[in-house]
């Protein structure tokens, strides 16, 4: 029986090599010709992580940039500099690399548990995820006007599971808002440590964030009109997380031009509690047809 949480929480559990040098794997019989950006994100942090006391130390920021797409068909390896272990902050730096080339680097910054001052942004008020269909359900009222080849990657079972509140039409997107709402969780009850739920929110959190920008132009990868891909991603954690639980995803773009996007998250308890927020910028190159 297929297990799809079970398959991603095998990616994140990383072979170690060395004291601080991991491999890392994709996942079996992959389509795409180049590895998800939130798998390199996500075993990067799992690396970082093993180097850093997670008793007494949390993630509160990482900051990446994506240099070479990455090959599902051979391991990754991730090492791990030990930048500074201070009094307050932990600071780590890692290095993803294929066939003897860099293509992902991250800095991580750790940070004990310490009282202050807080404030936040409300949620917003949207329908909660109960009332919403599943994305693959959603997907499946498009899967015919699709190539009988895309069809199966297009509506295979995945570990996250997306509820989204305004759903454009993959095919034939309007014009609408930069803002955009979606709910998500590991599609199953998990036991883990609780920084391995930090893991997998910053693997999902690269899934809708990139197509942001293409709303107000009514463009999509799916289109053929649009060349895309994450260009960096940053992100900061504020408080424990439970992924098992809905979380909201509030995204918007406040900018596009130079063939790149500026996307922005806030990603909400479903108890209102602001527990993460993300940046990324991605390319967003129109497609130029080929002259004869």
């Amino acid at each position: 029986m297929s297990d799809p949480v079970g398959d991603l929480l095998h990616l994140m559990d990383l072979e170690r090599l060395e004291v601080d040098l991991f491999r890392g794997q994709s996942p079996e019989n992959e389509t795409n010709q180049r590895v998800f950006g939130g798998q390199v994100i996500a075993q990067s942090l799992v690396a970082a992580y093993r180097t850093v006391d997670t008793e007494t130390r949390t993630c509160h920021s990482l900051h990446a940039y994506f240099l070479r797409p990455g090959d599902p068909n051979i391991p990754i390896i991730y090492e791990v500099d030990r930048s500074r272990d201070g009094g307050s902050f932990t600071t780590r730096r890692v290095v993803a690399i294929q066939h003897g080339k860099q293509i992902f680097n991250m800095a991580a910054s750790f940070h004990k548990l310490e009282e202050g001052w807080h404030h936040q942004h409300d949620k917003p008020d949207v329908p909660e995820a109960d009332t919403l269909d599943d994305r693959i359900e959603w997907r499946k009222k498009f899967a015919e006007r699709l190539p009988e080849r895309h069809r199966g990657h297009f509506l295979r079972p995945r570990p996250i599971e997306i509820r989204e509140v305004d759903p454009l039409d993959p095919l034939k997107p309007e014009k609408v808002s930069d803002v955009q709402h979606l709910w998500f969780r590991v599609r199953r009850e998990i036991d883990e440590q609780p920084w391995l739920h930090h893991c997998l929110m910053a693997y999902a959190s690269d899934m809708a964030l990139l197509g942001t920008g293409n709303r107000p132009h009514g463009v999509s990868w799916m289109t053929g009109e649009l060349m895309s891909a994450s260009l960096d991603h940053a992100m900061w954690f504020h408080a424990p997380i439970n992924f098992s639980d809905w979380h909201l995803y509030t995204m918007d773009s406040p900018y596009a031009g130079g063939a790149r996007s500026f996307n922005r998250g806030s990603i909400f308890s479903r108890d209102g509690q602001l527990v993460a927020s993300v940046a990324q910028e991605g390319l967003m190159r129109p497609v130029k047809p080929r002259s004869k």
